[in-house]
């Protein structure tokens, strides 16, 4: 989870300017975050940047204070709102329905701002989000417990031109990226461009690493039978040897044979040349298949 960390590290740096966009970051992270209802509001995280972003993004939008923050320090710790009139209002600014019964929807005319759209998204990776280190796979994805919410988020992705995937798993809606190119799009939308590099980087990296891997088992197959024809050449030039035939061969058969034993290592190409004169490819490799015809003539029957 690094990599996730470092994201939303990068996304919690830019400062809280706006309070339409503090009330749109603050809405993601409720509807995303570990409990969201009348009677309690739940936010639990490790994240450093996060733990020191939340109590300023609530003053800003809704000028309220948790009821219990954590401990500074590492490890995960957990943000909660009790106070039934701090919930109120949160559900008030949200214009949410203050009824236990009553499932959770985005309220979409609170974004119809692009500057809001994004910082709702960005609220909602920071509290329901990862994204998978890109040197590893591509995956991002962002989870709620919240049916409405997870069946509504695609079509709010969609109005920002994005075209995300959806599942189900334990209980929650999950939705998610797997191309590496949506995922530099969508962390870049967030406010997250160096993570949005890193990602673009880490594919260049995967991309050459893997053509190289593909030259390399290409030039190893090429030089395995390479090797392996070099071997019946010289086993059938060392039969024609045994058979007292080798030194009544054509000159330019002689040639062949000879440099062919001399040159183990050598493909055809470079032994063509090393010919007096030089003789291509095609021409040395129709005086190898010669000797090796006239070996399989000299076998004993």
């Amino acid at each position: 989870m690094a990599f996730s960390a470092d994201v939303k590290r990068e996304l919690c740096r830019p400062g809280i300017r706006r309070k339409c966009c503090a009330q749109a970051e603050a809405y993601g992270v409720l509807l995303f975050c570990g409990a969201f209802h009348p009677r309690q509001a739940r936010i639990a995280t490790e994240c450093g940047a996060l733990k020191e972003r939340l109590p300023l993004l609530f003053r800003k939008a809704f000028k309220l204070s948790f009821d219990q923050v954590p401990e500074p320090g590492e490890g995960k710790g957990i943000f909660l709102m009790e106070d039934p009139a701090k919930l109120r209002a949160v559900f008030h600014a949200f214009d949410l329905e203050w009824d236990g019964a009553v499932s959770l929807h985005i309220n979409l005319a609170l974004l119809e701002e692009e500057h809001c759209r994004t910082a709702f998204l960005r609220g909602a990776f920071l509290a329901g989000g990862s994204v998978t280190d890109p040197m590893k796979g591509y995956h991002l994805e962002l989870a709620t417990s919240h049916y409405h919410v997870g069946r509504e988020l695609p079509a709010l992705l969609r109005e920002a031109g994005f075209e995300p995937k959806e599942t189900e798993r334990k209980g929650n809606r999950v939705v998610y990226f797997k191309h590496s190119d949506h995922i530099e799009d969508f962390l870049t939308y967030l406010g997250a461009p160096v993570a949005a590099m890193a990602v673009m980087n880490a594919k260049l990296e995967r991309d050459l690493q893997g053509r190289v891997n593909r030259q390399v088992n290409c030039d190893s197959a090429n030089l395995d039978k390479t090797v392996a024809a070099a071997r019946e050449q010289l086993a059938a030039i060392e039969r024609l040897r045994e058979a007292g035939r080798l030194d009544a061969l054509p000159d330019k058969l002689r040639e062949a044979a000879r440099l062919r034993v001399d040159n183990p290592e050598l493909n055809l190409a470079q032994l063509g040349a090393l010919c007096d004169p030089p003789v291509s490819k095609p021409a040395f490799s129709h005086r190898m298949r010669k000797l090796m015809e006239l070996a399989g003539s000299a076998e004993p029957s």
